[in-house]
């Protein structure tokens, strides 16, 4: 039964849009569905006809597995993991092609909304129920979008007012108690003017000590979301509008006899956070006859934790503008545009210690760039794309990121894709890596740290078979990135020690996956990938020679898959999963625990009743084989490590340590809920 379940994995692989869209090709116009894009270049284009890959997934492929919020629905793409990094706070980032959260930009309606802080608290609280699609580019874009956009870009892509319905609403619950709800409200106070309410609220009060090791198996959390979006009807279909996001949470991990009243304290561990931001995004077409574009966003994020008696507490304010020049010569279409980022940043932690170490002081970074892409579509079968970004930075001086990427369709069932390009990263410490803020190691900064660049290369191709019976639709993706400056943590050294340093070597993220998707005549589908990758460090050891050391957090290999089946009377049955092959994980000198992860696969299997009136009613069963991790938590009796220096009772010297993570440690679980949608 294994060996036929992991050849049925290995067979299904990524969503591509026509297949997400439509539940079957009964129709001439379901198979001719062809995505616009807008992340890859900036520009609407047809996702067909763009020279970048861009990858989708679309509201009706999050509700084949519902989650409570966005970070858990991209780990549907295959490449894409979210890595949970704390197995008391349950606080995570999300990985593409191997590589840490820091090198992810996420993006809201093309925004650089989520960043530093939020890249660890922010991802959740996003409602569903106002995205349409989710967009995601693998590999560096920072000829468009600047610093942080190294190893990839996940642009969230809310519903327009105009076609989203007049009210909807999700509400699911858990065996263990989960409940979250998502509901939207489509309002037209004017003819020109319209809009969109949506609030997410998700409560886990539940404390379950599955594993018996004392501590809670998943964090406790009470979140709600709100957001607000405006758009303006004006002359000639010019854009103009804008957003807030308000998010307030309250989340808590630990030993099971805690409450608020030990918070800060060293009786009883707990790791208490309390999470306050506002977002504010908006665009504004220009009215001139050219098409010229301005584009801002604001975040403000407050950051109240305690990891043990150790505290964080931290704020950090973003404001973005950009404007942007779209010129559409003969073959040629032309962005020119500038940009300036400002980023506030301050905590209790050396991240923003003063040069001698005595007095705070506060990251104030300015960020300048402007930018020019050409898109040359030189014929029918050849599209060439150029493009060049400058970035100004007052501690790493002048920054350069070129990329070029050309695309080849010799007919409309093949298509070639091969691109190269730059990435860079300021420094913000804060989102090296989330260890750093629990309570059981101290932060150490080695030396003045200088900016990451990447340089990557991808190539791609897509074949369409078209046949009476079926439509088969293959990707297959090759990857290569070099990393210069790379800032790793050193975690051996010195366990109770986290020492930051820019890497005396390279580092590289390469691989290749493999995406398809089936859809029958009859109403069976059958989507799935799979990537095969090596990510490691190369080092120069004190004699001169370099050592390979694989990056942590990144398996060798993992893919998805949804098989999805229409039964009639509108009945849905879908069964869907993620899989993961062996990780190096954190470990501790002479660690008794595996340094490697073991494969395994978390499935899930739910059915859907549609009824006429737009209401669903769908439940299931999570992680259905029941796939737990063992000893996430070293020393889990001793989380203050005031019997650690006991060489009696630890011989070994084994600190409290809360990294060794590659799972949750949820078990198998049911769920049901309902939808409604009212147009």
């Amino acid at each position: 039964m294994k060996i036929k379940f992991i050849l049925l994995s290995m067979l299904v692989v990524n969503i591509l849009p026509s297949q997400i869209i439509s539940d079957s090709i009964s129709s001439e116009n379901e198979k001719n569905i062809d995505d616009i894009v807008v992340t890859g270049t900036m520009r609407e284009v047809r996702r067909s006809d763009s020279p970048i890959p861009v990858e989708i997934i679309t509201s009706k492929l999050f509700k084949k597995n519902p989650t409570p919020s966005l970070f858990d629905a991209v780990g549907m793409i295959n490449g894409v993991r979210p890595q949970i990094n704390c197995n008391v706070c349950n606080t995570g980032d999300i990985h593409i092609n191997g590589m840490e959260g820091p090198y992810t930009m996420i993006l809201i309606d093309g925004m650089p909304i989520v960043s530093g802080l939020s890249t660890v608290y922010g991802l959740s609280g996003i409602p569903n129920s106002l995205i349409d699609r989710i967009e995601v580019v693998k590999g560096p874009a920072s000829s468009l979008y600047g610093s942080e956009a190294m190893g990839g870009i996940i642009n969230v892509i809310t519903k327009n007012p105009a076609k989203a319905p007049l009210v909807s609403a999700d509400v699911f619950g858990t065996s263990w108690g989960e409940l979250s709800a998502d509901i939207g409200l489509r309002l037209k106070p004017s003819e020109n003017l319209s809009g969109l309410l949506g609030i997410n609220y998700f409560l886990y009060n539940n404390p379950i000590d599955n594993n018996h090791d004392g501590f809670t198996d998943v964090t406790l959390q009470n979140r709600i979301s709100v957001f607000n979006k405006w758009n303006l009807k004006r002359k000639e279909n010019r854009n103009a509008s804008i957003g807030i996001r308000w998010i307030n949470e309250d989340r808590w991990g630990g030993q099971m006899n805690w409450s608020k009243k030990y918070r800060g304290s060293d009786e009883v561990y707990g790791e208490s956070i309390y999470t306050k931001r506002i977002e504010i995004i908006g665009n504004y077409q220009l009215p001139f006859t050219e098409k010229i574009y301005t584009q801002f966003s604001y975040n403000w994020h407050d950051q109240n934790s305690w990891y043990g008696d150790t505290p964080y507490m931290a704020t950090q304010q973003v404001a973005f503008g950009q404007i942007y020049w779209d010129k559409s010569l003969k073959n040629h279409n032309l962005l020119l545009g500038g940009g300036f980022r400002y980023t506030y940043y301050d905590d209790n932690t050396p991240a923003t210690l003063s040069a001698d170490g005595l007095h705070n002081a506060p990251a104030k970074t300015p960020l300048p760039g402007i930018f020019i892409q050409d898109e040359w579509n030189i014929n029918t079968k050849n599209t060439l794309l150029v493009g060049y970004r400058y970035d100004h930075d007052k501690n790493h001086g002048n920054i350069h990121s070129p990329r070029v990427a050309y695309k080849i369709s010799p007919n409309k069932n093949n298509t070639l894709r091969a691109s190269f390009g730059t990435g860079f990263r300021v420094v913000n410490i804060f989102t090296e890596d989330h260890a750093a803020l629990t309570g059981a190691r101290e932060v150490v900064i080695e030396n003045s740290l200088k900016p990451e660049k990447s340089y990557n290369g991808n190539l791609n191709y897509v074949l369409k078979i078209p046949n009476e019976n079926f439509n088969v639709n293959l990707d297959v993706t090759g990857f290569y990135s070099y990393f210069t400056n790379k800032i790793v943590g050193d975690f051996d050294t010195d366990p109770t020690k986290i020492i930051y340093d820019n890497l005396d070597g390279h580092a590289v993220s390469r691989g290749i996956s493999f995406n398809t998707d089936w859809s029958f005549t009859f109403p069976l589908k059958i989507m799935a990938g799979v990537t095969f990758m090596d990510v490691y460090i190369k080092e120069n050891d004190e004699d001169g020679s370099k050592t390979k050391i694989q990056q942590l957090h990144a398996p060798k290999w993992s893919g998805n898959f949804i098989i999805s089946y229409n039964f009639p009377k509108s009945l849905t049955l879908d069964f869907t999963g993620n899989w993961n092959g062996p990780m190096r994980l954190p470990i501790q000198p002479d660690d008794y625990r595996r340094e490697y992860s073991p494969w395994f696969c978390i499935a899930n299997i739910q059915l859907t009743k549609k009824f006429h009136n737009g209401i669903e009613v769908y439940g299931g069963l999570k992680n259905i084989f029941n796939f737990i991790p063992k000893d996430p938590l070293m020393r889990p009796f001793d989380p203050f490590n005031k019997d650690a220096d006991n060489p009696v009772t630890n011989p070994h010297g084994y600190t409290f340590d809360t990294a060794y993570n590659y799972a949750s440690l949820q078990g198998i679980r049911g769920f049901a809920g309902i939808r409604y949608n009212l147009f």
